[in-house]
């Protein structure tokens, strides 16, 4: 990898991998990206809609990029918000990185996937192979990534891959749109309200990991050899799996005064065709995968981290 490009850069996972790149590869060239011009973020960024492909070539061209982190997209709940603007971004946004890094012969391009592509119909600890019956836009636009990926890699040999992240939790950017961020905003309304109402009933139960283990994962694959690679845009990775209530009761170990309710909404019907586990066999064997975060250790980062923004903006 000589120059990398993140699209999505200004994200929940972008804000993050980013730096991580940074740091991690001194002598290669990243890239930040993302539809907002401008923005207050330090190194190469450029304004790119992915769904416009002269600006995805433009900036490949222009940075001569070989290796791609394609994270731009609209999330679960977002995308039942507006199904034309989440298909658009997710699957033409794609289609257009895939042109480009077909023609300009990339190295390597990494396409996050989601449980989202599970469904009703799924059985529980679903494998890579199990039956994939989204009832979402978002679970159906990552089906067609998946199948978009392993399409060019086997018709254009291009080296797409790419994981099927559950929930995210992460303590430095809050995320927007996604049927699991009931998992990071019940540490930042305990944190600084001591109250939190979940939008899903307290035995939801949903695959969960770290940012930094995603993080891991991410790019532990993405340097994988690929004759390792069983899969390509479609391996499970798991580490936490918590019910609404485990989370809140974790929470109240450290937070007295946390007040926690339960207020299902049109969402708790999406968490509720996702599996509660997922099989990682698979990334375990072929490039290693392991998640350093367990529910507690988990726990008491975020409220840490959290409690010291608090009294960092209060000082």
């Amino acid at each position: 990898m000589d120059t990398i490009l993140v699209t999505g850069a200004l994200g929940q996972i972008g804000s993050e991998l980013v730096p991580t790149l940074r740091t991690r590869y001194e002598d290669v060239e990243v890239v930040a990206s993302d539809i907002e011009p401008d923005p207050d973020v330090p190194g190469p960024y450029e304004a790119v809609d992915v769904t416009d492909r002269a600006q995805v070539e433009a900036v490949i061209e222009k940075y001569d990029v070989d290796t791609v982190f394609h994270l731009a997209a609209l999330l679960s709940a977002a995308g039942e918000q507006n199904p034309d603007r989440a298909f658009n971004v997710n699957v033409g946004g794609l289609h257009n990185v895939l042109e480009v890094g077909r023609e300009y012969e990339l190295d390597r391009i990494v396409i996050p996937s989601s449980i989202a592509v599970y469904g009703p119909a799924t059985p529980d600890n679903p494998s890579e192979r199990t039956i994939r019956s989204p009832t979402t836009m978002y679970g159906i636009t990552k089906v067609l990534a998946e199948n978009l990926g392993a399409y060019y890699h086997e018709k254009y040999d291009l080296d797409v891959r790419g994981i099927r992240l559950p929930g995210i939790v992460s303590h430095k950017t809050r995320p927007n749109g996604g049927t699991t961020d009931y998992a990071v905003d019940a540490f930042y309304e305990a944190v600084w309200e001591g109250e939190y109402t979940y939008f899903v009933r307290e035995d939801t139960r949903l695959p969960m990991v770290y940012m930094s283990d995603a993080i891991d994962a991410l790019i532990a694959l993405a340097e994988a050899d690929e004759s390792d690679l069983q899969y390509q845009c479609e391996y499970n990775i798991s580490a936490l799996s918590f019910t609404a209530k485990e989370l809140s009761e974790r929470i109240e170990e450290r937070i007295n005064e946390f007040d926690a309710r339960y207020d299902p909404d049109e969402r708790q019907s999406i968490a509720d065709s996702w599996p509660s586990t997922l099989d990682d066999t698979a990334a375990r064997s072929d490039w290693g995968w392991s998640a350093e975060y367990d529910l507690d250790k988990m726990v008491d980062e975020m409220v840490h981290n959290l409690r010291q923004r608090t009294e960092g903006a209060l000082s």
